[in-house]
């Protein structure tokens, strides 16, 4: 099943983050795991985009199938929350502290966090691939 060579990523993949872009949102990823401001997972973004708790959602591109993820760029859309795609999700699992590959993340909102501003840089960002 791992090939070598990396497969072409799906494009309903959309937007995905750029090498550079993707570099700044496992960071912000990993910072927001260590404050506990990241759920983990489709099932777990999914609620916390209902509750009106997320400040972003990051999906693995990689994901097979990707159908498993597509519902949150919807539901994004429903409650304006920005989302990205990034191309690995073994680079996504990493960022979110785990050992395995993770579909989907949400980053979760707390108003005393120090992420905040990184956070904010995030999501214009995000929103300006989607333009």
């Amino acid at each position: 099943m791992a090939s070598s060579e990396p497969k072409a990523v799906n494009p309903k993949a959309y937007p995905l983050a750029d090498p550079q872009l993707t570099g700044t949102i496992l960071n912000l990823l990993q910072q927001a795991t260590n404050y506990k401001q990241i759920k983990k997972g489709a099932n777990e973004a999914t609620k916390s985009l209902n509750r009106g708790i997320s400040e972003f959602i990051v999906m693995a591109a990689d994901t097979e199938p990707l159908e498993i993820v597509l519902h949150l760029p919807l539901l994004c859309e429903d409650k304006n929350v920005p989302y990205v795609f990034v191309t690995s999700g073994a680079a996504l699992g990493r960022a979110c502290g785990l050992e395995r590959p993770v579909v989907a993340c949400a980053v979760t909102t707390n108003e005393g966090s120090q992420l905040k501003p990184q956070i904010t840089t995030l999501q214009r960002n995000i929103e300006k691939l989607l333009i």
